[in-house]
């Protein structure tokens, strides 16, 4: 006899059963999180130290960049002169790090 043909629910039903990372950031609309040693992150680190000068005053500051985030720009003040600094993150595939752009907010 033929076995039926698994529904919608019963693929559901299954996943939440048995869930692995996948399943269960899919199901809550969760972010892939950086796990160290995974395949996907061998030999990444999930963030990393950058010296960049500021627009605004000239001083070198150093930031850590998050390697983990979607987002390709974030906005951060000077430590110096606490004017807003416009960080541009440029990545490879693999997520690493390939440049940091900073630029004046005027």
């Amino acid at each position: 006899m033929k076995e039926p043909k698994p529904t919608d629910l019963d693929r559901l039903r299954d996943r939440i059963l048995e869930p692995d990372a996948t399943v269960i950031d899919e199901l809550y609309g969760l972010e892939p999180v950086f796990e160290p040693g995974s395949a996907a992150g061998a030999g990444l680190q999930p963030t990393e130290f950058v010296a960049v000068l500021c627009p605004w005053c000239g001083e070198r500051l150093e930031t850590r960049v998050d390697l983990t985030s979607a987002e390709a720009s974030y906005i951060e003040d000077c430590e110096v002169c606490c004017r807003p600094i416009e960080f541009a993150i440029e990545r490879e595939a693999d997520g690493a790090l390939l440049s940091v752009a900073v630029r004046r907010l005027d």
